[in-house]
């Protein structure tokens, strides 16, 4: 199309001249510039507040993650609560067949010590994640103990049979042939050296040569003289347990020899520190006296068992025997 422009120069109309370069740099130029930079600061703004796609499904990911760390935290946390209860009853099981429970230290073997969590302190959730490998950590150390603990109680546990039959467990003197309680166990006023000392078993008045028991299944650890013992015998029944039976006229065992509850090791008599004829019986757990009188039960009435035990506790007059 032809435009035609006065001119006031020469009064005339004069055909005017399209310039495309022109009209480029002067009218498209500074639109297209403001709309091409107008697009680049909206592009940066966008990436920097609105994620890709691909981003979107990163942090979807991370977000699920996270979750699971804390559910699982969660659940490692109950248990480790759960454990500790086990803990608890394998203590018990421990004690009922004599063993000592197993001390923190034990527990914690092999657990703690150098930090084998510093690779993991570099994430972002660098918390949860310690949490979960310290927790498995510590449920995998102490599932490794209790295993080992657990096994040597079923050992315990396929020995009851055993270790009910080796326990001193009747009164090593006939109740047929037991006239009285004499001294019980603690301390006392002894009659012959005249000074208060640990009575370490207690003293059952028979008449002499009636005979005595083997109170549990067992081996001889000792059969001979000792001072203020006399004659004496001395049993070791395994799972701690040993006893000791005093003052005999005579000893029918010899050391090494096995025995059985119920089997006569020797007879009633007045050898050692002794006044007159009784049996001085001794009960010891790791070597540590306890009182015989709570291991009486086997072999006695409920009614004799009750009179034995009040007659321990009330006793209060000073013995004529060792």
């Amino acid at each position: 199309m032809i435009k035609y422009k006065f001119n006031p120069d020469t009064l005339k109309f004069e055909q005017q001249e399209f310039a495309l370069a022109r009209f480029i740099y002067q009218k498209v130029l500074p639109k297209f510039a403001f709309t091409l930079v107008l697009g680049i600061s909206l592009g940066v703004l966008a990436s920097y507040y609105i994620a890709s796609p691909a981003e979107q499904g990163v942090l979807m990911e991370r977000e699920s993650l996270v979750e699971k760390f804390k559910d699982l935290n969660k659940k490692f946390h109950q248990s480790l609560v759960e454990l500790s209860e086990i803990q608890k009853h394998d203590d018990e099981y421990r004690m009922i067949f004599q063993k000592e429970p197993l001390s923190e230290a034990e527990r914690l073997a092999g657990f703690g010590g150098v930090d084998k969590y510093e690779a993991l302190r570099g994430f972002s959730e660098a918390s949860l994640m310690i949490a979960a490998a310290y927790n498995s950590d510590k449920m995998i150390s102490f599932m490794k103990v209790q295993s080992g603990s657990y096994a040597e109680v079923a050992d315990l546990v396929k020995n009851k049979e055993k270790m009910l039959a080796s326990i001193p467990s009747i009164q090593p003197v006939d109740v047929k042939d037991f006239i009285r309680f004499g001294s019980p166990f603690g301390y006392r006023f002894h009659p012959i050296l005249h000074i208060y000392r640990m009575h370490a078993g207690v003293d059952l008045t028979a008449p002499h040569g009636a005979p005595i028991y083997a109170a549990g299944n067992g081996t001889v650890a000792m059969a001979g003289t000792q001072n203020g013992y006399g004659n004496v015998v001395k049993i070791n029944h395994g799972f701690g347990y040993t006893t000791v039976y005093a003052h005999m006229s005579k000893i029918l065992v010899k050391e090494g020899q096995k025995v059985n509850r119920g089997e006569v090791i020797g007879h009633v008599g007045n050898t050692g520190l002794s006044t007159s004829p009784h049996c001085h019986y001794e009960v010891r757990i790791n070597d540590k006296p306890v009182d015989p009188v709570n291991f009486y039960k086997s072999g006695l009435s409920e009614e004799e068992y009750q009179n034995l035990l009040k007659a321990s506790a009330n006793f209060s007059e000073v013995s004529d025997e060792e």
